[in-house]
């Protein structure tokens, strides 16, 4: 991904190789692909990830377990966050507000980078749930995503 700043516009091919890239690392994280989580977008600064709740994903009351809702705002910080720095990436930290119960068929996380430096980033995140095809805010989360250390 070297050469493709936050903001600066990329060639469909790269878009396309970007995104590729994010779902091979989405696919190397056990726990995503564990609980079926999606890589819908992913661009300099940015990144979209979607999951369909199942029902191991909900708790008693029938939406989704606040945990699911944490996951999804961390990895599209960290997603958004990493490709704007361009380097293997991790969560330094987050904050999440829940402002509504996840009673819905899918989560939506939508994160974007604010700010990015030489070796962190600060993301802010919506996360969603859509129910019967209508998109409601449940979240907001904001994060800081740090370099790791070259080995």
């Amino acid at each position: 991904m070297a050469g493709l700043g936050h903001d600066q516009e990329v060639s469909p091919e790269a878009a396309l190789a970007v995104l590729a890239y994010g779902r091979g690392v989405l696919a190397a994280q056990p726990f995503s692909v564990l609980i079926g989580a999606e890589l819908h977008a992913l661009s300099p600064g940015h990144a979209e990830i979607q999951l369909p709740l199942s029902a191991q994903l909900k708790q008693q009351n029938g939406f989704a377990h606040g945990g699911i809702v944490s996951y999804m705002a961390d990895n599209a910080l960290t997603f958004a966050g990493g490709s704007a720095l361009r380097v293997p990436v991790v969560t330094s930290e987050f904050k999440i507000n829940y402002v509504r119960p996840a009673l819905g068929e899918r989560l939506v996380a939508r994160a974007r980078t604010v700010h990015s430096g030489s070796s962190q980033a600060v993301c802010a995140c919506e996360v969603f749930v859509v129910k019967d095809g209508v998109e409601k805010l449940c979240a907001l989360a904001q994060g800081t995503i740090a370099k790791l250390p070259e080995r």
